[in-house]
C-alpha cells in the first residue's frame, strides 16, 4: 500500500495558500450569498447536515476535495469496503460495514464468502433475543428475565451502552439492561447490589475471553450469583447446582469457546465474530446482542439498515456531495492549518448523552497515531481530542471556552425534529424551547456581537469588550427527523466514515491501538508490588514505589 504524504500534494500546498489569504468573515460570507446555507448544505440518508458555518468557501472546498484525491481517498475506501487487509500492522481486513450488509449480499474475501457467516451469527443472536424478550428464556428457578447485565469494556462496552440509551424508547417494557466495564470493584458493586439473581443474565463480551477487566468482572458476577442464589434457597450450594446456575445466567460474546466452556457457559450459547471486526467499530456486530435483546429482532434491523444507508452513501456519493468525507475534510482543515486541537460534539437529544464517550474512543483510539501506515514519522498533526455534553447541560458549563476562549473548537451539533415526549410548558412547546437554543448556539458561534451591538444595548463602555463576541466559531449543524434505530446507526457509521477519512488523509492505520498496550503490560508487572512483593517494587522507579508505599500505608 502506498502512503501519500499529503504535505506533498499540490492540494496541501492550494490550501496552505488559502489559509494564508482567509480572513474568516461569516457575517460577510452570509450577507454576500444568500444561497450559502443551501449550496453548502448536504443529505446523507435520513440526515440534514447544514455545514455553511464552516470557515470555508468554494475555493478551499475545491481544495480539499482534490486533497481527497491525490491522497487516494477513493481507492483506499474501496480497499476497505472489499476486504484488502488495509489494517497493515494486523495483517486484517476491515470489514465491519460487511456486518450491516444484507442478506443475500456477496462479499468474497482470501476466496470465502464472508456475507453467509455474518447472517448465521445475527440470526443466532435475534433467536436468542426473541426467547429472553418472550420469556422463553427463563432462569435456574424457572422466571422470566428482567436484568441483562452486559460485561465488557472498550468497544464491548462503549458501543452497547450508548445505543443502548439512545433508544430507551424503544427497550422492552420488561427489560432493562445494566453494564459493568471498570475495573474498580465499585463499578460491579453498584450495578449488581439491587438485582435479584433469579431474573438476572449476564453477557460476558471478549473476543478471546482474556480481556483482564472483563473476566475479572464475570468471575465476580459469577461468584455473586452464586452466592446470592444459594442465600435465597434457589440452589443447593453443590457444584452441579453452580454448574446450572451459570448455563442458565450467562451467555458469551467471543470466539474462544474453549475457554468459554471453561469458564461453565455452554459454548452453543456464544455468539462470535470475526478478527476483521475491530472492537470500536463492532456495536453492530455480536457485541452488539444487549441491544437486540432490549430493542428486538426488528428494530436491530433498523438499526443496521441506517448503518448501511451511510454505508452506500459513502461508498457512492461524489466528494463535493459525500457527508462523511466533507466532514473529515474539514476536520483536517481545522486540525493542520487552523491547528485546532480539540472538536466538540453536542447533541441536543438527552438520549445521546454517550455519544460523545462512543466517539472518543472511535476517533481517539483511529487517529492518535504518531506514526504512519508505512511506519515512517507522520508530517503534520494527527488526530483531536474530542468530548461533549448534551445540550443545554453544556450551555451552563464549558460554552464560555467556546464562544469567547482563545482556542478555536470546531463544534458538530445535533438535534431531532420530533421527541419522544412531547411536553409544554403552559402554552410553550419545550422541545421548541430546547431547539431554540439548538439554532441560537450556531447563529451566536457564527455571527457573534460587535462592540458597537453592545453599546447599542446600553452597556457601560468598561464592559463592552467583555460582552464582544468575536464569531467566525465553526459548527456543523446536523438534524434528522426523530432519534430511531436507523438514525442512531445513521450517526454512528457517519462518524466512522469522518474518522477513516481522516486517517487516509494523515497517512496512518486507523485500525490498529498499539497505544493501549503498554500500559496494560506495565500495570501486570507492578501488580506484585502492590501486594507486597518488595522485590517487585525495588524495580520500580522513584515515583512509582513512593505512591506504592503510599498505598501500602493508608489500605485498611
Amino acid at each position: 500500500m502506498t502512503i501519500v504524504d499529503p504535505t506533498t500534494t499540490t492540494a496541501w500546498a492550494t490550501l496552505t495558500g488559502l489559509k494564508t489569504a482567509y480572513t474568516p468573515d461569516l457575517r460577510a460570507a452570509f450577507a454576500g450569498d444568500p444561497e450559502r446555507a443551501a449550496r453548502f448544505t448536504r443529505t446523507c440518508a435520513d440526515l440534514y447536515v447544514d455545514l455553511s458555518k464552516n470557515l470555508v468557501d468554494d475555493h478551499i472546498l475545491e481544495a480539499l476535495v482534490a486533497l481527497a484525491d491525490e491522497v487516494g481517498l477513493g481507492d483506499r475506501r474501496d480497499a476497505m469496503l472489499s476486504g484488502e487487509r488495509i489494517n497493515v500492522t494486523e495483517n486484517r481486513s476491515v470489514l465491519h460495514t460487511a456486518l450491516r450488509r444484507p442478506a443475500g449480499d456477496s462479499l468474497v474475501v482470501d476466496g470465502t464468502d464472508v456475507m453467509p457467516k455474518v447472517h448465521a451469527v445475527l440470526d443466532k443472536i435475534y433467536a436468542f433475543a426473541d426467547k429472553v424478550r418472550d420469556g422463553e428464556w427463563v432462569g435456574v428457578t424457572g422466571k422470566a428475565i428482567e436484568t441483562v447485565v452486559n460485561i465488557g469494556i472498550g468497544g464491548s462496552d462503549l458501543g452497547p451502552v450508548m445505543v443502548y440509551e439512545a433508544l430507551k424508547p424503544y427497550v422492552h417494557e420488561r427489560i432493562r439492561c445494566r453494564f459493568i466495564s471498570n475495573i474498580d470493584p465499585t463499578d460491579s458493586g453498584e450495578k449488581l447490589s439491587d438485582l435479584d439473581p433469579e431474573t438476572t443474565l449476564f453477557i460476558v463480551a471478549s473476543k478471546t475471553f482474556t480481556t483482564l477487566e472483563t473476566l475479572t468482572n464475570a468471575r465476580m458476577a459469577r461468584d455473586w450469583l452464586w452466592r446470592r442464589l444459594i442465600e435465597q434457597g434457589a440452589i443447593e450450594d453443590t457444584e452441579e447446582a453452580r454448574k446450572g446456575a451459570v448455563a442458565k445466567h450467562f451467555v458469551a460474546v467471543s470466539t474462544a469457546l474453549d475457554k468459554v466452556a471453561d469458564f461453565g457457559i455452554d459454548p452453543a450459547n456464544a455468539f462470535g465474530f470475526w478478527d476483521w471486526v475491530g472492537g470500536r467499530y463492532s456495536v453492530d456486530s455480536a457485541v452488539g446482542t444487549v441491544v437486540c435483546v432490549a430493542i428486538g429482532k426488528e428494530n436491530f434491523a433498523d438499526f443496521l439498515g441506517g448503518f448501511h444507508a451511510v454505508d452506500e452513501h459513502f461508498a457512492t456519493a461524489p466528494w463535493a456531495q459525500n457527508v462523511p468525507a466533507l466532514m473529515g475534510l474539514l476536520n483536517v482543515w481545522y486540525v493542520n492549518f487552523f491547528k485546532a486541537a480539540s472538536h466538540a460534539v453536542l447533541p441536543y437529544a438527552q438520549y445521546l448523552h454517550r455519544f460523545a464517550a462512543y466517539l472518543q474512543q472511535l476517533t481517539m483510539e483511529s487517529n492518535g497515531k504518531g506514526v504512519r501506515a508505512d511506519g515512517e514519522p507522520v508530517t503534520t498533526e494527527t488526530g483531536e481530542v474530542f468530548w461533549g455534553e448534551p445540550g443545554t447541560n453544556g450551555q451552563h458549563a464549558f460554552y464560555q471556552l467556546i464562544h469567547q476562549g482563545t482556542q478555536l473548537i470546531p463544534c458538530d451539533f445535533i438535534a431531532m425534529a420530533n421527541t419522544a415526549y412531547p411536553t409544554k410548558d403552559g402554552d410553550a412547546d419545550v422541545h421548541e424551547l430546547l431547539l431554540a437554543n439548538f439554532f441560537a448556539q450556531t447563529k451566536a458561534l457564527a455571527f457573534g456581537k460587535t462592540a458597537d451591538e453592545v453599546r447599542a444595548e446600553g452597556v457601560a463602555e468598561e464592559l463592552v469588550s467583555a460582552k464582544v463576541f468575536e464569531g467566525n466559531r465553526p459548527t456543523t449543524s446536523i438534524m434528522a427527523p426523530a432519534l430511531t434505530p436507523s438514525v442512531v446507526g445513521q450517526l454512528i457509521a457517519l462518524y466512522e466514515h469522518i474518522t477513516f477519512t481522516q486517517g487516509v488523509v494523515w497517512g496512518i492505520d486507523s485500525f490498529d491501538q498499539w497505544g493501549v498496550e503498554l500500559g496494560k503490560q506495565l500495570a501486570m508487572q507492578i501488580a506484585p508490588a502492590i501486594s507486597k512483593d518488595d522485590a517487585a517494587l525495588a524495580q520500580q522507579d522513584g515515583s512509582t514505589r513512593g505512591l506504592i508505599a503510599y498505598y501500602r500505608s493508608q489500605r485498611s
